[in-house]
């Protein structure tokens, strides 16, 4: 809750609705014991006092009654009204919604059409002919508010539960022997309450203006009780010569409406996680290095120079530093290899190479990197948009995420190549065709006109790789690309790979878990442990003598196949959370090795012959490691 209330203050246009609404209920819940006239006695030698007439601070109404009695007894009214309608509508039009969802079928049709049955309907017709069947009165007012947003609700909450009951925990609750009863209110409410939750607070203040409109038109409340569409009402024939009664209660109405509607945003946004990272936070820049001091220089063989790259995450009051000062040189045709466990920095570093993650909540705070001699970092957006898919491009661990669901292969892949070039469509499909084949899509010529549903996982992830290279970049950075796949099809994608690289001189980033993929594909390696590279060099000298603890640790728990069994070694423990990174080698406290000189002062990395670099105090000479 607390958490909650933090993030809602961050936003000073929901903490503004926040304030404005408090003072409007603190006003109504208030109102029996303030010192009011009574609001329905008639004074006709009082009629129409101005504002700040003595004894009628708002004036008068045509009757001669207190206007700021009336307002604080109609504003208590239609705030209940309006609340007391929100209530009906979420409970109702949740339950709809919950069972069309859950039970699919035959039940969700039926329910679904006649839900779409009431939304042909305007709202405020149908409201009115609800009142015009009932007859004049708030409690019909009240019914006709509620049936009619009933459908909005259920809706919205059928959507949210059509994709909930399809999951996992819930066929795991149905195999637990639960019945549709307990799974609906223990499983799939608990799931979607927050929705229901955020669509009632952006619809009160809907509500309270359709009941002042029913109001207004003498269908709600009926004299002589007041609530805000009824005083309306009443003083629209004085609008012109007496425009107080009429602007009293339509401000209060705004000041309402509006502070609903923004506190309403608030908790939305409040609620929803994939905002709590920080996304609430004003915009900032993707990057605070200055630029204005020394920049590190390039290597000058480096096609892609990373040198001492610094990536972190600002989430409230904490820091996490993805990246830690990362330096990585990746040459015309060579393929790096970027080895280490989950949360270790490496998908941040491959998106931080062209600005592309997410701000906020992460920024570049220090390092330079240089593609073909030019630092990139803090570039502006159209240098680094021509260069993104142009020079360098990516292929993604997911290609079913990666690819638009509702295009065309084919179409996607025109798009990419026609952001760069201008190309008639032809031109640009028969090279999307061509493209399909070099990444040895089988009938290429009607696979184009597929959507990515109806392709396999290696399919999409070749479809990947040649958008990859639809403009033929110099740079590919592969995330983990053949995670997802099965042993034959993740072979395939490699020596697609490999036979591209050979072709047409690229480069490879190639990021992954598995040393076995980085000992078939990779010329050198990195290994990266809590947002630092902690050994690097050739992948052959690496594979065969792991100079640091966690990489030789990390070759150990490779299963390898004719070899007799041995005993898979798991590393113990888990990795440094990094915002709170200990002092010394990060890696100490899960090394059987570590010594306290370990555990004090910065560790560099230092170098331990050719190409070879660790960031170790004591580095092993261990004996050759078969993968």
């Amino acid at each position: 809750m607390t958490a909650f209330l933090k993030l809602l203050a961050r936003n000073r246009l929901a903490l503004a609705g926040l304030v404005m609404i408090g003072i409007v209920v603190l006003l109504a819940l208030l109102t029996p014991l303030l010192p009011l006239a009574d609001p329905d006695v008639t004074r006709t030698a009082d009629r129409f006092k101005p504002p700040f007439s003595e004894g009628a601070l708002l004036g008068t109404d045509h009757l001669g009654r207190d206007l700021l009695s009336r307002l604080l007894w109609g504003t208590r009214l239609s705030l209940a009204m309006g609340l007391a309608a929100a209530i009906i509508a979420a409970t109702l039009g949740s339950a709809i919604g919950i069972i069309a969802g859950y039970f699919g079928g035959r039940t969700d049709n039926i329910i679904m059409r006649g839900v779409d049955m009431l939304m042909a309907f305007p709202y405020i017709l149908l409201a009115l002919a609800i009142v015009a069947a009932l007859g004049p009165g708030l409690m019909n007012a009240l019914i006709a508010v509620a049936a009619v947003n009933v459908p909005f609700f259920a809706r919205n909450i059928r959507g949210i539960t059509v994709g909930i009951a399809h999951k996992e925990f819930i066929d795991a609750a149905r195999l637990a022997g639960m019945r549709d009863r307990e799974i609906i209110l223990g499983e799939v409410l608990p799931n979607v309450l927050p929705v229901i939750v955020i669509a009632m607070s952006t619809t009160v203040g809907w509500m309270i203006l359709e009941t002042a409109g029913l109001s207004f038109l003498g269908l709600g409340s009926q004299p002589p009780q007041a609530d805000l569409g009824s005083m309306l009402g009443e003083a629209r024939s004085a609008l012109i010569t007496n425009p107080h009664t009429s602007i009293v209660p339509g401000a209060m109405i705004l000041i309402i409406v509006m502070g609903i509607n923004l506190l309403g945003d608030g908790i939305r946004d409040a609620l929803d996680p994939r905002l709590k990272s920080g996304a609430l936070s004003r915009p900032m820049a993707a990057t605070t290095v200055d630029r204005q001091g020394a920049v590190p220089a390039a290597r000058t063989d480096s096609l892609l120079d990373i040198t001492g790259l610094q990536t972190e995450f600002h989430v409230r009051d904490r820091q996490y530093k993805a990246v830690g000062g990362v330096d990585l040189h990746v040459e015309k045709g060579a393929c790096l290899g970027i080895i280490g466990e989950s949360g270790s920095g490496k998908s941040v570093t491959a998106l931080s190479v062209m600005g592309l993650v997410a701000s906020p909540p992460g920024v570049i705070t220090g390092g330079a990197v240089h593609f073909d001699g030019k630092d990139i970092v803090g570039a502006p957006y159209e240098v680094l948009r021509a260069l993104r898919g142009r020079r360098v491009a990516y292929i993604f661990q997911d290609p079913l995420a990666t690819l638009h669901p509702l295009y065309r292969v084919g179409d996607q892949l025109i798009e990419a190549i026609q952001s760069h070039e201008s190309l008639p469509r032809s031109a640009a499909r028969a090279r999307a065709i061509d493209l399909l084949k070099s990444v040895r899509i089988p009938n290429a010529e009607s696979r184009i006109d597929s959507y990515p549903y109806e392709m396999s996982g290696g399919m999409r992830q070749r479809v990947g790789i040649a958008m990859a290279l639809a403009n033929d970049p110099d740079v590919i950075i592969a995330d983990e690309p053949t995670t997802a796949l099965d042993v034959t099809v993740q072979a395939q994608i490699l020596s697609v790979l490999s036979d591209l690289r050979r072709e047409r001189g690229l480069a490879i980033i190639f990021i992954t878990h598995d040393f076995g993929v980085v000992g078939q594909l990779c010329d050198s390696v990195a290994v990266m442990y809590a947002g630092r590279i902690v050994e690097q060099g050739p992948t052959g000298a690496v594979l065969r003598n792991p100079q640091h603890p966690y990489t030789s640790r990390l070759i150990d728990c490779v299963p390898t196949l004719g070899g007799g069994q041995r005993k898979l070694a798991a590393i113990p423990g888990l990795p440094p959370v990094v915002d709170n990174l200990p002092a010394g080698c990060a890696f100490a406290a899960r090394c059987d090795k570590a010594q306290a000189e370990c555990r004090a002062g910065q560790i560099d990395l230092r170098p331990t012959g050719p190409d070879r670099r660790v960031r170790c105090l004591f580095p092993e000479n261990a004996t050759e490691h078969s993968i």
